[in-house]
């Protein structure tokens, strides 16, 4: 596979991410369970793994601030790395079903990172029933998205049961321990050339800006208008979830999966001019409307957050964030499934198209170096109000393997950030596979609001049919 890109140090948008949590609430922590058809060869497995390790540098680095926090922290390779402390092989509980399996990712989940280490956990459960495996994935926010880190996850899977041609991975990298001094003289240059670069996109920018208010001076008002009312909308302080059932917020989580067909969310998503994630967003939407109307609720619209993409096509940019946080009320109200896919199709049209959104670099290097307090109160403030966050992640088209064995299948379970639920499709060959991550404290009937999100895809899948 090409070469990735990463930098030595960290956007300001992955700092911030990094940055608040001083409120365990805000923790982004990304978990997937991936199941496979046998056990995994275990030298065969660390091989492959401490092969990754040295092809992807950020699983041997870690994070270290600057002083006075000058400059957003920079990735360093981790002097003590020692490839055991990430890996763990458990054997399975009972009768070694996948519900057993997600009660064992479920604590991994809510335990905080060791911060002077690498940013990830790889956990094997062997003893499934049917002499099957699985594999828990851990790894922190601030690494990689979602999109990116199928990429980074291709250094561990390969293509053909015996493996993978790759070519030889680089050595293994040297720590450079570098002092008090040489950061702040390294975060002081950082900042100088980042400012020298701004100045001149600036002045850039700025004639053009010029040029066209010459040409079209009342749309060039009306634009920085809507520009300002974006950055307020995106801003804005929530002080309470919309939901008057999902109301509790604690540090715990209770996994769950579903799973349907590709071809026929697709299906629903034609017949509402719409796309896949359209198609899903209306799943959740139908069984959240499910969910309040059995806890006695007519509640009509709930908050939500969505990543958007932001990553160029053929992007070769391994680490890191390329997203940009949507957040926008909408509804669950609507009774057909059709009309629910078309709706929310513009509703999402409209988001992308929110002028905010492009600033979400420079609104990142402004929050970031407020005090950390302020600035997780800020952040608490814009999320702990959201009722559910939802995310579509294209994953592999094709069967993978690990040390051999085939993958089946794979779940992941995104970061609840102070939401009451976090619902993920994540595709795999031909199948939309739901991983749902709900905050006990919101949801305290969850086998109920499954069942309810199930109803919900059972719902658009039947209207295509």
């Amino acid at each position: 596979m090409g070469e990735l890109r990463f930098d030595d140090r960290m956007s300001d948008a992955d700092a911030l991410m990094w940055t608040i949590e001083k409120d365990p609430l805000l923790r982004s922590t990304i978990t997937t369970v991936a199941t496979f058809d046998q056990p995994l060869d275990h030298k065969r497995f660390r091989e492959v793994v401490e092969r990754a390790s040295r092809a992807v540098p950020r699983l041997r680095q870690r994070v270290q601030a600057n002083p006075y926090s000058i400059a957003p922290p920079r990735w360093e390779t981790d002097p003590n790395f020692d490839l055991e402390f990430h890996l763990r092989f458990l054997r399975a509980p009972g009768d070694g079903t996948l519900r057993e399996v997600l009660d064992i990712a479920e604590p991994i989940a809510m335990q905080g990172f060791d911060r002077a280490r690498p940013l990830w956990e790889l956990d094997i459960i062997e003893g499934l029933e049917g002499d099957r495996s699985a594999m828990i994935l851990k790894l922190h926010h601030s690494i990689t998205d979602g999109v990116g880190g199928i990429e980074l996850a291709m250094h561990l899977f390969d293509l053909e049961p015996g493996g993978t041609v790759r070519d030889d991975a680089p050595p293994a990298p040297e720590a450079a321990v570098r002092n008090q001094f040489d950061r702040v003289v390294d975060a002081l240059g950082h900042e100088g050339r980042r400012a020298a670069g701004i100045v001149g996109r600036s002045g850039e920018v700025a004639t053009a800006a010029v040029a066209v208010a010459a040409v079209d001076p009342g749309g060039t008002a009306r634009r920085a208008v809507d520009t300002l009312g974006s950055v307020g909308r995106l801003l804005a302080p929530v002080t309470s979830p919309l939901s008057d059932v999902m109301t509790g917020r604690s540090l715990s989580m209770r996994f769950a999966t579903l799973e349907v067909p590709i071809a026929d969310l697709k299906a629903a998503a034609k017949l509402g001019d719409g796309r896949l994630n359209d198609a899903f967003v209306a799943a959740v939407a139908g069984g959240l409307r499910l969910y309040h109307r059995r806890h006695g609720s007519s509640v009509r619209t709930l908050r939500m957050t969505m990543p958007i993409n932001i990553r160029a096509e053929g992007s070769t940019e391994g680490g890191g964030n390329r997203f940009v946080p949507a957040r926008f009320p909408f509804p669950i109200d609507v009774e057909d499934p059709v009309e629910r896919i078309r709706g929310l199709h513009e509703l999402l049209l409209r988001q992308r198209a929110e002028p905010a959104l492009a600033l979400t670099d420079p609104l990142a290097g402004l929050l970031r170096r407020l005090p950390t307090s302020v600035t997780t109160g800020v952040f608490g403030s814009m999320l702990k109000g959201i009722d559910v966050v939802t995310s579509n992640v294209p994953g592999v088209p094709m069967p993978v393997y690990l040390a051999g064995a085939r993958m089946e299948a794979q779940y992941a379970f995104g970061p609840i950030s102070g939401a009451a639920a976090n619902v993920v499709l994540l595709s795999y060959v031909d199948q939309a596979l739901i991983g749902i991550n709900a905050d006990p404290a919101a949801v305290g009937d969850p086998d109920d609001f499954v069942d309810c999100i199930r109803a919900g895809f059972d719902e658009v899948v039947a209207a295509a049919r």
